[in-house]
């Protein structure tokens, strides 16, 4: 006998004699667990993926060196306002009274105020310093003083920044207006907090003005998985609650099996909190994961067990049986699952590694509890209620797939293949995979904010929800088209160099201007020089107003280009001047580092973008690196797509060394192992040609789903091609061993695969369409998997008894 074997056996002797103890410690462990789910802590939004990212990196250092365009480095809350004319008397007031409201609550600590009405307010009443005076002034002034001080304000360059880009300067009007409010807090303050409570303000004053900021949309990050999560959560338990009753026919092994859920999700989760690991989007997908596998293992175990009890044997040592063959199978599954996930560790994206990390302990505890306190709990339960004097009556007994159900008469029909030319069928599976998977290979990766919000607009089915299920109002989406829509953000619609050299070198300004030469296709330019923003500007700009300066410019540069001496002393007489704010938006306090900012197409793909942008960093001397919003997530786009196809790789890799040691220990027989992945590289190519027809990218949490495929895969398929090797080792019998195997196994597996796919399929009616997509591949993985398990692998099996036991016979002829 095995070791392995002498190993399963102990384990399995345990479970079936010390039931009692190992439903105790089970029950202790779940107890210690619990308290560690009060420890998760959520963190929602794009924020978590760019950590370690190298151009995320750069864009930090940007934000730390260089002043901001607008404000200091203080927290700053936006006021976004909507109007018919936000320059008329009504418009005017209805930004200054908001203002005026938000400065009077203490806690918002509100130290300045930005706004084309308070420059409005400052021209009629050049004394009027607060907000209580500004809004007066403009009160008791005519509607022509008005006119006349708009008129006068719009000679500021800076007015028309914060107006929307239909503002008319010569009618003085616009549909929209944009107030910057700065704050001093201490470094300790809930910006949420805060700006949630400005939001309540704006909301109870006049005039249509809503507050924007990173709180608010920090806030609907994570009030959007919570609404989608109390959408879903019921839904799903109804449909798996519903089916298991089906697939189990029998309270009380439905109750063990829902405990035993649940249990899985409290050790989890609370090894998750004991171990600091944030709950972030990515982690959504680990409950779904567990429920497929703990719903899988359960039935199987029960399934198993009811095909000895209606033999006729008793529980003791039909659960000896059903456990010594299942034991086997579960390791193998959970082996190579776990591997599957910790695969996931080579990403350098963070939520991607924690996913791995839980996942693949989440699996381990799976496997714990359906090994040890789910068969103990079953034999303790029909212990109990076999002795009790109650009369309890007779529930299902009868196993899925059983020959004289439905499912015992259809699923042998998957056997075709395998008695007919199965060696053919085999060939043209493989080609058509091979086909899928090319064109799979083109799938697409986007990354951005607007993946974790909600869509503009609520679904309508959101109507029909009862009170306690209804999403609350988010308005972030919609407010962040508007502001593109509605002003020059920029953002957008730029990149931004970072150049690590020290500026005071003669070279310096000359190797800005030679880089911007000859600009990529996707740059705009203006005579073959790219469109930029840098230390450049201000330099010109006081060259202009100051004669003085620009003779020393002038002076400092050779051949009419641009200057290349004394760079330090022209960065002073900037800092010294009203040129200074403007400096240092493009150029570090020790001068040893300065930003360069390129417009570029608005409609430019935002690969080309990036790939353009590196190539004009590689042409600055000293360390450059291209960065800004769209670089940065054009880089976690490509890190996903890229932990991706690492993880799948290592996953597929790493499962098929694990597969052939383990069927090698366990049975004998390492080639199965092999023949084992085919299915799952079927499903995994299928999925990503349908990801790629139906348009649905690799996001931040569908780039788990090819990991997903491969733990739910090799779960199937395991179970298939163990049942085949034991009901084939013992009758010699290849179409008795198919169709046994379909009978028995498919029958639990079609239990499965319905309960776990219509069970995260109702995931799409989740308001956010992150986690919509999710569920929906999600459900198509699992169809997948079943599908590959039951029609391929079986083929695949006869074709392997053929080529290893010499039975040629059967390639052909089955």
């Amino acid at each position: 006998m095995r070791r392995s074997e002498q190993l399963f056996r102990a384990v399995t002797d345990r479970v079936v004699e010390q039931p009692r103890r190992i439903v105790a410690v089970c029950l202790l462990l779940t107890l210690c667990f619990a308290p560690g789910m009060a420890l998760l802590e959520a963190e929602a939004g794009s924020d978590q993926f760019v950590d370690d990212i190298p151009e995320a990196d750069a864009l930090d250092r940007v934000n730390e060196q260089f002043d901001p365009a607008f404000g200091d480095e203080e927290p700053t809350t936006q006021l976004i306002q909507q109007d018919g004319n936000v320059l008329d008397r009504r418009g005017l007031l209805a930004m200054l009274e908001t203002a005026e409201r938000l400065e009077e609550r203490d806690e918002l600590r509100v130290q300045d105020v930005s706004a084309p009405a308070v420059q409005v307010a400052r021209e009629l009443d050049p004394e009027a310093e607060t907000l209580e005076e500004q809004r007066k002034a403009v009160e008791r002034a005519s509607p022509d003083e008005i006119d006349d001080a708009v008129e006068s304000a719009g000679e500021d360059p800076a007015f028309a920044t914060l107006l929307g880009e239909d503002y008319n300067e010569e009618a003085g009007s616009a549909s929209a207006s944009l107030g910057i409010v700065s704050h001093e807090f201490p470094a300790e303050t809930d910006l949420q907090a805060v700006q949630l409570e400005a939001e309540t303000v704006a909301e109870r004053s006049q005039g249509d003005v809503v507050v924007f900021g990173g709180g608010v949309v920090d806030a609907e990050f994570g009030g959007v998985i919570f609404d989608s999560l109390t959408i879903v959560v019921p839904a799903a338990l109804a449909v798996i609650l519903g089916l298991l009753a089906y697939a189990y026919r029998d309270p009380f092994d439905f109750v063990l099996g829902g405990i035993a859920l649940l249990m899985t999700v409290v050790w989890t989760f609370g090894f998750t909190g004991y171990a600091g690991i944030p709950f972030s989007d990515m982690l959504i997908a680990v409950p779904v994961l567990l429920l497929a596998i703990g719903i899988d293992f359960g039935i199987h175990t029960v399934n198993r067990y009811r095909e000895e009890r209606v033999e006729g044997v008793a529980p003791v040592p039909a659960m000896r049986v059903s456990l010594r063959q299942l034991i086997v199978a579960y390791t193998v599954i959970a082996g190579s699952t776990i591997i599957g996930f910790l695969a996931n560790l080579v990403s350098d994206l963070g939520p991607l590694r924690e996913f791995g990390i839980v996942a693949g302990i989440g699996i381990l505890f799976t496997l714990v509890i359906f090994v040890g306190f789910l068969p103990a709990a079953k034999l303790e339960i029909d212990r109990w209620r076999a002795s009790t004097d109650y009369q309890i009556p007779e529930f299902g007994t009868r196993p899925l797939g059983s020959a004289d159900s439905v499912l015992g008469r259809v699923l042998p029909a998957l056997s075709v293949p395998s008695r007919h030319a199965p060696g053919v069928f085999l060939v043209i599976v493989l080609l058509l995979t091979a086909g899928a998977a090319g064109y799979g290979a083109g799938v697409d990766t986007t990354f951005d904010d607007e993946d974790f919000l909600p869509p503009s607009e609520e679904p309508s089915y959101v109507q029909h929800f009862p009170g306690p299920m209804q999403p609350g109002e988010y308005t972030v989406t919609e407010t962040i088209d508007f502001l593109s829509e509605n002003f020059e953000t920029g953002e957008d619609d730029t990149i931004t160099i970072y150049v690590e050299q020290r500026m005071t070198d003669d070279t310096a300004i000359q190797s800005l201007e030679r880089a911007e030469r000859d600009p990529p296709d996707t740059f705009l330019e203006t005579n073959g020089q790219a469109r930029t923003e840098s230390i450049t500007d201000p330099i010109d700009g006081y060259a202009v107003e100051n004669p003085e300066f620009g003779t020393l410019v002038e002076n400092s540069a050779l051949d009419d280009g641009p200057p290349s001496r004394n760079l330090d002393l022209i960065y002073d007489e900037l800092r010294a001047s009203e040129f200074a704010p403007f400096t240092n938006e493009y150029l570090a306090e020790d001068n040893r580092a300065t930003r360069i900012v390129y417009e570029v197409q608005s409609d430019a793909d935002d690969e080309a973008i990036t790939a353009d942008a590196r190539e004009v960093a590689d042409r600055y001397r000293g360390s450059a690196i291209a960065t800004g919003e769209i670089v940065v997530f054009q880089a976690v786009a490509d890190e996903i797509f890229e932990s991706a196809i690492q993880s799948l790789a290592a996953a597929l890799g790493l499962s098929a060394i694990f597969l052939v040691v383990l069927f090698g220990l366990f049975l004998g027989r390492p080639s199965l192992g092999l023949v084992t992945l085919i299915p799952v590289i079927v499903a995994i190519a299928t999925l990503t040609a349908s990801m790629r027809f139906a348009d649905i990218p690799f996001n931040a949490l569908t780039a788990t789903i090819l990991a997903i495929t491969i733990g739910l895969g090799v779960d199937y398929t395991v179970h298939v091609t163990h049942r085949f090797h034991d009901e084939y080792e013992a009758t010699n019998d290849v179409d008795a061993a198919v169709r046994t195997t379909l009978q028995g196994t498919g029958g639990a597996l079609t239990g499965t695969m319905l309960t776990t796919a219509l069970g995260t399929g109702v995931l799409v009616l989740a308001i956010t369409p992150l986690l919509g997509q999710f569920g929906l591949l999600t459900a198509l993985s699992i169809v997948l998997a079943y599908l590959a398990a039951l029609a391929v692998l079986p083929t695949a099996l006869v074709v392997w008894v053929a080529l290893v036991d010499g039975r040629r016979d059967l390639l052909l002829f089955g």
